[in-house]
């Protein structure tokens, strides 16, 4: 038995070497994604064009928008005279915010009564438009909680010391820097990791099927479960190559610290290169040609991206949708990552997420497996 096991090990390798594209797909692509999310996948918004309407013309309403530009989240792009320009600026434009400062800014705040900040967003790109209407409400904040200082300072400077404050020291956890790169990287490793396994599982026993090669190796003496072993095996160690090859591009360029264990990842890497090569096999006995195996793959990998908390927050989305993330290996996977590289934390804490991606591990492949042998029968 082991000796048919190692000679499949030894054709799939052996093919793998004389197929250069495949050699190409395996390198080239997973780097240039790795480099190309890490720096484009991101949380934060920078040097948004807004317009300005400044109805005041006082230095109280030069100095709150000066704020604006000078934080480098926003760029004045355009100085408005009018409501009028506004109506069309907003709707037929790259700029999706404006600031209307209304006549009387500076009075109302002389007199110690609310002065007007009136913003005018374009809703259509919801995520930008929340993102930027925070940043709005933390200058305004910081402007109003200046000016009244400086206002308390001029008139009664003996209080100034006296008047009670609270000061948010805020000490941000794992990244101090809240470096958004530090929370894709890990993503991108596990999402880059997911769909290349998956894909070459699927695609290279598909292709054997459809050019006649898989009924040619079923003639000779070997077993349909070890042709299973000696096609997975070798998928395997390619996929925990590529895993190597871009966490540590990811880290050393990224500058991504791995506080972990190193053991305690490979178990995790492990459980989740099982499962997702019973997801590949699971989509090669239910496909006859590569064409249906890239729809198919289609069909799992992007709903497994989105419901595996990489982008959008989980428990933002519907119950039911919760739900389905438990049947997602991704989900556990970016816990693991993360947890490992940035927590330092071991099995004590990740033993659920190992649980379940060793369940769903089970699962799949002895679904894989039985369907597997039955399609070849």
């Amino acid at each position: 038995m082991l000796n048919r096991v190692w000679r499949m090990i030894i054709k799939e390798f052996v093919q793998l070497k004389r197929d250069r594209y495949a050699r190409f797909v395996l390198i080239v692509p997973p780097i240039l994604q790795m480099l190309i999310y890490g720096y484009a996948a991101t949380f934060e918004v920078n040097h948004v064009k807004i317009a300005v309407i400044d109805y005041d013309h006082s230095q109280e309403s030069r100095d709150l928008l000066s704020r604006f530009t000078f934080t480098g989240r926003f760029e004045a792009a355009k100085i408005l005279n009018n409501e009028r320009e506004l109506k069309s600026l907003i709707g037929e434009s790259d700029i999706p915010l404006a600031l209307k400062i209304g006549p009387g800014f500076a009075e109302a705040l002389r007199k110690g009564e609310t002065a007007h900040l009136q913003v005018i967003v374009d809703g259509s790109n919801s995520n930008t438009a929340l993102i930027a209407v925070g940043y709005v409400n933390q200058i305004a904040n910081q402007f109003s909680q200046d000016y009244a200082r400086n206002r308390l300072n001029q008139v009664m400077p003996a209080m100034v010391a006296n008047v009670p404050q609270i000061d948010l020291a805020p000490r941000p956890w794992y990244n101090p820097d809240l470096n958004s790169q530090w929370f894709f990287v890990p993503g991108v490793i596990g999402s880059i990791t997911l769909i290349l396994v998956v894909n070459i599982t699927a695609f290279a026993i598909v292709r054997e099927r459809e050019i006649g090669t898989l009924e040619q190796i079923m003639v000779t003496p070997i077993r349909p479960f070890e042709l299973i072993l000696g096609k997975t095996i070798p998928f395997f160690l390619v996929g925990l190559a590529d895993v190597v090859l871009v966490a540590v591009v990811g880290t050393l360029w990224f500058q991504v610290p791995f506080l972990g264990n190193p053991l305690v990842l490979l178990l995790g890497v492990t459980l989740f290169l099982l499962s997702t090569l019973g997801v590949g096999l699971l989509i090669s006995t239910l496909c006859s040609t590569q064409q249906q195996a890239f729809a198919s793959g289609f069909f799992f990998l992007n709903p497994a991206f989105i419901l595996s908390g990489f982008a959008f927050p989980i428990t933002s989305m519907p119950r039911a949708m919760q739900m389905l993330t438990y049947l997602n290996p991704l989900r556990y996977f970016l816990v693991i990552l993360r947890g490992t590289f940035l927590k330092g934390v071991g099995l004590n804490v990740l033993w659920p997420q190992m649980t379940a991606l060793a369940a769903l591990t089970f699962v799949l492949l002895v679904v894989s497996v039985a369907r597997f042998r039955k399609s070849i029968d």
